[in-house]
């Protein structure tokens, strides 16, 4: 019997980039992680091995490897369980590395001058999605959605890049009482349950700090049985009709803010005896720094 399989492409773009295996759903037996080009073979995409190895597989939660891209292309990531109707939920972090401003850019800092946008391209989604495991998505992809809906059960919002003077905190709701469910985390740590069949049935989104001035979430979600939700705004509140409607679809960017508004919400037109989606808009209230680990 083949062994069960997963795979996943992310875009990269030009640089360095640290492929981490940070953590394995079965500890005792965990999943090999492959990593390889999309498509392969590409002559800008290449990797940095241990002189023991001569592929590049990661065995085990905490092992690592580099990819060296010359120009932006596509990593493709299998998990592959390690025997016949194993785990294959696995998380694989892609961080890109960096030595610093080029000479161009520490120019432009002295003259005065820099970039009127935070560079966005490392920002992603790690969710995890009943019957799958942990999925990665970049910036405006769909984790789950309208062509796989499927229950998502916690994510993780990741960005390497992010200003210093800009923070960015989230929270889920359970369907059953979890100690996770309602706390607030900020980014990097994991907000939900895994491998519980514990979906999520609202989600909160707050960003904020000097350089949040000028950006806004851009939120997309599906709760079953509603249709589908766009929501704008610096702090975001989402559920279904009842509160009680499991997320089986959510695309999160981030976009500029064009004028001093209100959170926005577009939902798509109902069929007779269809009811909307619901979402809640409040306050700021004192935060929670309680990191939220599953």
């Amino acid at each position: 019997m083949e062994r069960t399989r997963q795979q996943q492409t992310v875009a990269i773009n030009r640089g360095l980039f640290l492929v981490r295996y940070a953590a394995a759903e079965d500890a005792a037996r965990p999943p090999s992680v492959r990593v390889s080009p999309d498509p392969a073979p590409n002559k800008d995409i290449g990797f940095l091995l241990h002189p023991d190895h001569s592929e590049p597989v990661l065995r085990q939660p905490g092992t690592c490897l580099v990819v060296r891209a010359l120009a932006a292309g596509k990593l493709s990531v299998e998990v592959a369980a390690a025997q016949d109707g194993g785990s294959t939920a696995a998380t694989v972090r892609i961080e890109p590395l960096t030595q610093g401003n080029p000479a161009s850019a520490l120019a432009r800092l002295k003259s005065g001058r820099k970039d009127s946008a935070p560079d966005r391209s490392s920002f992603r989604i790690i969710g995890h999605v009943t019957g799958l495991g942990d999925q990665l998505v970049n910036a405006n992809e769909w984790l789950a959605g309208p062509s796989a809906p499927s229950r998502i059960e916690g994510i993780a919002i990741e960005w390497p890049d992010k200003p210093d003077n800009l923070e960015i905190r989230y929270a889920v709701k359970t369907a059953r009482p979890q100690p996770a469910s309602g706390r607030t985390t900020g980014l990097g740590d994991f907000a939900g349950t895994r491998g519980k069949a514990m979906p999520i049935v609202g989600v909160m989104l707050e960003i904020s700090g000097p350089a949040a001035a000028s950006l806004q979430f851009a939120v997309e979600a599906i709760f079953l049985g509603a249709p589908a939700m766009r929501i704008t705004g610096k702090r975001i509140v989402a559920s279904g009709p009842t509160g009680r409607e499991p997320l089986v679809g959510l695309r999160l960017g981030l976009k500029d803010v064009v004028a001093a508004q209100q959170p926005q919400v577009k939902s798509s037109p109902n069929k007779p005896g269809e009811s909307t989606g619901r979402v809640r808009v409040f306050r700021n209230r004192q935060k929670n720094t309680e990191p939220v680990m599953a």
